[in-house]
C-alpha cells in the first residue's frame, strides 16, 4: 500500500492565514529521457492489478470503512498540531511535514472519537446513516458554466465557479454565469471553493460571486494565477483570500475534506478532487485525459485513484465531454512533430498560428518549435497577452531570451523570421484572426505571404463561424491549414477507454456522469454500463437537483434555483428572457416608432402621426407602403378620439393593434411597434 502525504488546512471561511511549513519541492521528471510505455500496456497492468486486489473494505460495512477513510485525515491533523507553525500570507501553500508514527489504540480512539463528531454534525444520533447532498448548479446538459455544491450537515463547499459563452441567440450577452441563489441564501455556511484547473468554464464566474460573498479559494499556482489577473481586472483583488495547493495535499472543510489529485488536461496544474464526507468517498475528476507523455509535469495519478478505489468510494462524478469518442485521446507530445513539419513547409512565409489562449503546452511547443526553426514569436489578442504574461512569470512557460518582441514590431522582420500566436480558433467575431480575415486589424495585414494554422477543433455551435474565417482569410490568399489536413490538434478530454479506467480504479458504488451535454451523459452512462456498474446505480442529473448519498441509497431529494444570468456590459442579471425575446424580434423584423401629438383642450390630432422604421423596410423604396400605415394609424387614433377614449394605454394599445395587422397583411412580417403620443 502506498504511504499517503497529506498536508492539511483548516479551510474555513473567513480565516486569512494559514499554517504552513516548508516541504521539499517534487522531483521534476522529463517525459523526454525515457521511452514513453504505450497506452494499453499501462491499461492491462493496472486493470489486473485492480482484478487482484484485496477486497477487505468491500466486504465490510461502510461505517468501517468510513473509520479507515477518516484515519488518512486524523493522522495529518495530529502531525499538524504537532508541528511548529507561523502565519504566512493568505495565497502562500499550507505544507506540513512527514508523518510520524501512531500507537494503534491511540490511533483508533481518535478515529472513533471523529466518526462521532461527524454523526453528531449531521443534527441526529448515531442511528442514523451518514449523508452527503450533490448540488449541481452548471455544467449538467451544457458545456461550461461548471458549478458544484456539496453540503454536509451545516457546511457547504463548491468545487468550481466557471462560465460560458453565449449561444447565437442570447444577443447582445457578452457571458454567461450560473445563478448564484442557493449559494448567497446559505453563505453562512459555505467553507470555501476548490478549483480543479483554470479554465474560463471553470474559474470565469469566481469575480461575480466575490461581489456578493468571500470564501476562501483554493487551487493550484496556476489556476491561483489565473484567478488573480480577473480579480485585478474587477477590483477584487485586495479583498480575496487565495490559497494555493499541491497535489497529494489535504484541506478540511468543515465536516468535509478535499484531497487533491494530480490528472492531466490541455492546461497545466489540473487535479481532480477527492471529498472525504462522512457518508464516504466522493471523487470529481474535472476535465481530465489520460496522457502518458505529457509536455509538461508529472502524469495523471492513477495509483492515488487506485488506492482510493481500493478502500472504497462512495461515488464518482466524471467528465463526460468526449464520451462518443472510442478508443483513447492522442498525447499533446504529438503536436510538437505537426509543428516541426508545417514549419518546414511553410518555407519563406510569414506563420501565423491559432488557438486557444489558455492552451500553455501548445503555445510552449509553438515556440519550441520558433526558436528550432530561428523565428521570432509575437502574441496578439488580450487573452493570449495576459495569459501568456502570467505563464511566463509563474514558470510555465520557457521562452528564451530574444525570441519574444512587441507586436508593434513585426514587420522589423522578413516574414521567413515570424510566427504569430493569436486568439480566435474559435471564429469569435471580436478576435484577433476574425479582425485579419476581415482587414479590420489594426496591425496585421494578411496576405499571400501568410502560413496560418487553426490548432483547435470547432465547439459545436460555432462550425460557421470557423468556417466563415476561413474562407476570409483564403479569400485574401493566404495559405490554411486545419485538423483536418494536419494532426495540429488533439483534445484535452478522456475518450471512452480512458473514461472506463477511471471507473475501474476507481470502483464507485454510484456514478453520476457530469460536465457535457445530455448526448454526452447519456454515452457516458452506456460506458458505465458495459464495465458492469448496476443500471440503478447510475444517476443522469440535471442543473438544480439535490442529490442525497448515503452509504447505501442515492436519491433525488429536492430542486434549488439554478439557471443561468447574463452578463451585458456592467449590467449583470438585468437581461432575462423578455429582453432577448424582444432583442430577437428585432433582429428578425425591425422596429417602428409612430408619432403623434394630441391638442388637450380640442382633443383633436395637433401633428402627425409620423413614422420611422428601422430594420423593417427602406422607406424611401416603400413610401406608399408607408403612406397606407400612416392613414391606419390617423383612423385608429380618430376612432379612440371620436370614442372619447383618453386613456393613453388604450389609445396606444389600438394604434399597435391596428397598425400591425395591417403590416402583416402587406407584408408577412410582425416588427416591434412602439407609439409615441404626446399632448400639448
Amino acid at each position: 500500500m502506498l504511504k499517503q502525504d497529506f498536508n492539511t488546512h483548516d479551510g474555513a471561511a473567513g480565516k486569512n492565514a494559514a499554517r504552513t511549513q516548508k516541504q521539499s519541492a517534487p522531483r521534476k521528471t522529463s517525459s523526454r529521457s525515457k521511452k514513453a510505455p504505450k497506452p494499453d500496456d499501462i491499461t492491462k497492468a493496472i486493470e489486473s492489478l485492480t482484478e487482484n486486489r484485496p477486497r477487505s473494505f468491500a466486504n465490510t460495512p461502510m461505517n468501517s470503512r468510513n473509520a479507515a477513510l477518516f484515519a488518512d485525515l486524523a493522522q495529518a491533523e495530529r502531525r499538524q498540531e504537532k508541528a511548529p507553525s507561523h502565519r504566512s500570507r493568505r495565497s502562500n501553500s499550507p505544507l506540513s511535514s512527514a508523518p510520524r508514527q501512531e500507537h494503534p489504540s491511540e490511533h483508533r480512539k481518535q478515529e472513533n472519537a471523529r466518526s462521532e463528531h461527524y454523526h453528531r454534525g449531521q443534527g441526529g444520533g448515531h442511528s442514523r446513516k451518514p449523508s452527503v447532498k450533490i448540488i449541481p448548479l452548471g455544467g449538467l446538459g451544457e458545456i461550461g458554466k461548471n458549478l458544484t455544491a456539496y453540503e454536509c450537515g451545516n457546511d457547504i463547499l463548491v468545487v468550481d465557479c466557471g462560465l460560458a459563452f453565449p449561444d447565437a441567440d442570447m444577443l447582445g450577452v457578452d457571458l454567461v454565469i450560473p445563478d448564484f441563489t442557493y449559494l448567497l441564501e446559505n453563505k453562512q455556511k459555505i467553507r470555501g471553493v476548490v478549483i480543479t484547473h483554470g479554465h474560463e468554464d471553470h474559474i470565469g464566474a469566481i469575480p461575480y460571486l466575490l461581489k456578493h460573498i468571500n470564501p476562501p479559494i483554493y487551487g493550484t499556482k496556476l489556476s491561483i494565477g489565473l484567478i488573480e489577473g480577473k480579480l485585478k481586472e474587477h477590483g477584487l483583488l485586495g479583498g480575496a483570500n487565495l490559497n494555493v495547493i499541491r497535489p497529494r495535499q489535504t484541506v478540511k472543510m468543515g465536516c468535509m475534506a478535499v484531497e487533491f489529485i494530480r490528472v492531466n488536461h490541455s492546461i497545466p496544474d489540473c487535479v481532480a478532487m477527492g471529498i472525504h464526507t462522512p457518508a464516504g468517498v466522493i471523487i470529481q475528476t474535472g476535465d481530465f485525459k489520460v496522457d502518458y507523455s505529457p509536455i509538461e509535469g508529472e502524469t495523471i495519478d492513477l495509483a492515488r485513484l487506485a488506492e482510493l478505489g481500493n478502500r472504497g468510494v462512495l461515488a464518482l462524478l466524471s467528465d463526460s465531454t468526449n464520451a462518443e469518442r472510442p478508443g483513447y485521446t492522442m498525447s499533446e507530445s504529438k503536436i510538437g512533430q505537426s509543428f516541426d513539419t508545417l514549419f518546414n513547409k511553410a518555407g519563406g512565409k510569414r506563420i501565423i498560428i491559432a488557438t486557444f489562449a489558455s492552451n500553455i503546452h501548445r503555445i510552449q511547443q509553438i515556440i519550441n518549435s520558433a526558436v528550432k526553426y530561428g523565428r521570432r514569436v509575437a502574441v496578439s489578442g488580450r487573452s493570449m497577452v495576459n495569459v501568456v504574461a502570467k505563464a511566463t512569470e509563474l514558470g510555465y512557460l520557457k521562452i528564451p531570451q530574444g525570441t519574444m518582441v512587441e507586436l508593434d514590431s513585426i514587420n522589423r522582420y522578413p516574414n521567413e523570421q515570424m510566427v504569430l500566436i493569436t486568439t480566435g480558433s474559435q471564429g469569435e467575431p471580436l478576435s484577433a484572426l476574425a479582425r485579419m480575415a476581415s482587414e479590420d486589424h489594426r496591425k496585421i495585414n494578411v496576405t499571400e505571404n501568410d502560413f496560418i494554422i487553426i490548432s483547435a477543433t470547432p465547439i459545436p455551435g460555432n462550425e460557421k463561424h470557423v468556417t466563415a474565417v476561413i474562407n476570409s482569410l483564403l479569400k485574401l490568399g493566404a495559405e490554411v491549414i486545419t485538423e483536418g489536413i494536419y494532426e495540429v490538434h488533439v483534445s484535452g478530454h478522456a475518450c471512452q477507454e480512458e473514461q472506463k479506467l477511471m471507473m475501474k480504479l476507481t470502483q464507485p458504488k454510484f456514478f453520476l456522469p457530469v460536465h457535457g451535454e445530455y448526448k454526452h451523459l447519456m454515452a457516458h452512462r452506456q460506458s458505465a454500463l458495459s464495465i458492469g456498474i448496476p443500471e440503478e446505480n447510475i444517476h443522469i442529473s440535471q442543473n438544480g437537483e439535490v442529490i442525497e448519498l448515503t452509504p447505501d441509497s442515492m436519491k433525488v431529494v429536492g430542486t434549488v434555483t439554478a439557471g443561468a444570468v447574463f452578463v451585458d456590459g456592467l449590467g449583470v442579471g438585468d437581461v432575462g428572457s423578455i429582453v432577448l425575446r424582444d432583442r430577437q424580434r428585432l433582429a428578425e423584423d425591425g422596429l417602428i416608432v409612430v408619432v403623434a401629438t394630441i391638442n388637450s383642450k380640442t382633443g383633436q390630432l395637433a401633428a402627425g402621426p409620423d413614422i420611422v422604421s428601422r430594420g423593417f423596410v427602406y422607406v424611401r423604396e416603400s413610401e406608399e407602403l408607408m403612406e397606407r400605415a400612416r392613414k391606419v394609424v390617423r383612423q385608429a387614433l380618430l376612432d379612440c378620439l371620436s370614442g372619447k377614449t383618453r386613456d393613453w394605454s388604450s389609445m396606444k394599445l389600438s394604434v399597435r393593434d391596428s397598425l400591425s395587422g395591417f403590416l402583416y397583411r402587406q407584408t408577412q412580417r410582425s416588427p416591434m411597434i412602439l407609439p409615441v403620443l404626446m399632448e400639448i
